[in-house]
């Protein structure tokens, strides 16, 4: 995503109202007129709007997991980082109000489940070419439908943060790629764990195999991401655009599916 369209989506109120919840307690410690108002005691005095040893200390936490999270996730814009922060540094604020006082805690807990109920997380609303499978079934029947037809198929959960950030960039793909050869498709495997059993893909909270991508061809499995070594371990993979180009050859896939047939031969003259 380039940073033109980075920020046109920051523009959106669900970013912009999380990113002022997110750094709210820090704002407020260090501008002197909000801070001598909410902190300042008549009895103190002490400057509280400096940082304690204990606030730094949550600060730091909540940076370094913000950091790991974010690589887990498999972030690569900035959107993505924001999106799978925000979480963190809500919960990072509201210690630090209700470290500061309960009250404020308490306030501020109930802000963000306002702004939760009023500004659910913008859903990817640009082009897609995309099956979605609403039962098992008409899965695998599809899958051997047509044995000509290449398969990319997405296995995810609505509740996973990985499966939400790589939504829009498969969207993406599959509005750019789909062909009569080359289709997209997803399943929903927390609805559907019989076919994350078959395909021996994890749906538990703590999985690391959320989203899978499948290519199927011919009705059979040919590579998956992520897959695992020649020791069985799961090698860890970053579903960004470019990654999964690659990785599945779409532009080859894409290229093979689109050439003409070749001209049928005339029958030779006697």
């Amino acid at each position: 995503m380039s940073w033109k369209k980075e920020l046109k989506v920051l523009a959106k109120p669900y970013y912009w109202v999380n990113i002022l919840l997110a750094v709210s307690y820090l704002v407020s410690k260090k501008t002197k007129v909000i801070c001598t108002r909410l902190f300042q005691n008549a009895n103190q005095e002490e400057d509280v709007c400096d940082m304690d040893s204990r606030e730094v200390e949550i600060l730091f936490f909540l940076m370094i997991v913000v950091m790991i999270r974010s690589r887990k996730t498999g972030s690569v814009t900035m959107i993505n980082y924001l999106t799978s922060s925000f979480l963190y540094t809500k919960v990072a604020n509201m210690i630090l109000w209700a470290y500061a006082d309960f009250r404020y805690g308490l306030g501020f807990l109930l802000i963000c489940v306002l702004v939760g109920m009023l500004l659910p997380e913008p859903s990817y609303s640009g082009p897609e070419h995309i099956t979605y499978f609403r039962n098992a079934k008409t899965f695998e029947e599809e899958l051997v439908r047509d044995k000509k037809v290449s398969w990319l198929i997405c296995f995810y959960t609505v509740w996973n943060p990985s499966c939400v950030n790589f939504a829009p960039i498969f969207a993406e793909l599959s509005a750019e790629y789909n062909a009569n050869l080359l289709k997209f498709g997803k399943i929903d495997i927390g609805r559907f764990p019989d076919v994350a059993a078959k395909y021996h893909i994890s749906d538990s909270s703590f999985s690391k195999q959320l989203p899978t991508v499948i290519l199927f061809q011919q009705g059979k499995e040919v590579d998956r991401r992520p897959c695992g070594d020649a020791k069985g371990k799961l090698q860890k993979f970053f579903f960004s655009s470019d990654n999964v180009r690659a990785c599945f050859g779409l532009n080859q896939l894409y290229k093979q599916s689109v050439e003409k047939q070749p001209p049928v031969e005339s029958k030779k003259s006697k």
